[in-house]
């Protein structure tokens, strides 16, 4: 991560660390998805905020799949976020009722012979298999230019085709990304389970409209592929809003930036803690790198199936607070995201 936001122009701006480079370069900031800035900020709230703003793709269906060859996705440099330009106080993001959403798992996988281990994991290799394996995968996109990388995650949803993300990991300084596709179960350039183009994507309004920090969520509806619709091919995890802070969570992701490579699913386990610097975010002790931005966060993770309720994502990393990256509460404007995805 170098920490800027994992998977994120460093920590959104990115320019040249790639957004996933590490926050340090990349604007040092906001790691995105771990390492970011120290000013990792909101921009301001906005309690009944409009509806979400999406991106319709444009292009035919099957152009980004066929755009994202194996060496392409293998040089896709990962997005960071980039520093905020402002302070402000934490804001409280709405809530209301908790909600879960059961997971959907078709075709469950067998969980692998050797659990990876208990909490905390700062950040390893997932070698314990379950349904976390098909379900999370790589984002590729084209941003400002050039090919970037992110992560993702399949939901259950109404429409079986909903990918739950980071927002920066859709719209960055104001620009919608293109060619997305997501790529589940990814790695080192196969797409066991083929490439998944958006055709819709979509964050929420505040992200949309200022790209605050505190809702950098984003989601994608793919398109079917060879017939069949995403969460039919890979199952779906389940999800949780409003469920509070200071929980036991499992973070995935696909960080590309030294010393990582983006060729395996790396993730991180522990209990969070609620941002006490510039955000209202979750924290949570990992050292996961640019390109894991958007990866899923878990609560009531089961390490034998490899099934979890999402809850976050990966966002961003301060660059002076190593190994901690932060993810934003899913409160009620993720809900909404979420359900107008799923409807879409």
């Amino acid at each position: 991560m170098r920490r800027t936001v994992r998977g994120i122009p460093a920590v959104h701006g990115i320019p040249a660390p790639h957004p996933a480079r590490r926050s340090r370069a990349a604007l040092g900031a906001l790691t995105a998805a771990g390492t970011l800035l120290a000013l990792l900020l909101p921009t301001g709230q906005a309690g009944a905020a409009p509806q979400p703003g999406h991106h319709s793709s444009a292009t035919p269906q099957t152009t980004p799949g066929a755009f994202w060859t194996a060496d392409r996705m293998r040089a896709a440099a990962p997005l960071d976020l980039a520093t905020p330009t402002k302070r402000s106080a934490p804001a409280a993001v709405p809530r209301s009722a908790p909600l879960k959403v059961a997971p959907t798992l078709p075709r469950l996988p067998k969980a692998g012979s050797l659990l990876p281990g208990s909490l905390p994991q700062a950040g390893g290799p997932w070698t314990g298999g379950g349904a976390v394996v098909k379900t999370t995968g790589r984002v590729f996109f084209t941003y400002q230019g050039r090919n970037a990388s992110c992560s993702g995650d399949a939901v259950t949803s109404g429409n079986k085709s909903t990918v739950i993300t980071a927002g920066h990991c859709v719209k960055l300084q104001g620009a919608w990304h293109t060619n997305w596709v997501f790529v589940p179960g990814y790695h080192d350039g196969q797409a066991p389970y083929g490439k998944w183009p958006a055709a819709k994507t979509l964050a929420t309004p505040q992200w949309t409209a200022s790209e605050d920090i505190n809702y950098d969520v984003g989601a994608a509806v793919v398109a079917p592929l060879d017939g069949k619709k995403l969460t039919d091919v890979v199952g779906g995890q389940g999800l949780s809003f409003n469920s509070g802070y200071n929980k036991a969570m499992y973070a995935f992701g696909f960080p590309a930036a030294a010393p990582y490579d983006g060729s395996k699913l790396i993730y991180c386990s522990g209990n969070t803690i609620k941002d006490p610097l510039f955000s209202s975010d979750h924290g949570l002790p990992c050292n996961m790198t640019g390109g894991s931005s958007g990866g899923p966060w878990f609560t009531s993770f089961d390490e034998k199936t490899g099934t979890g309720l999402q809850s976050s994502v990966n966002s961003f990393g301060y660059q002076f607070w190593p190994n901690t990256m932060f993810g934003p509460y899913f409160g009620d404007d993720a809900k909404n995201l979420y359900n107008q995805a799923q409807t879409s």
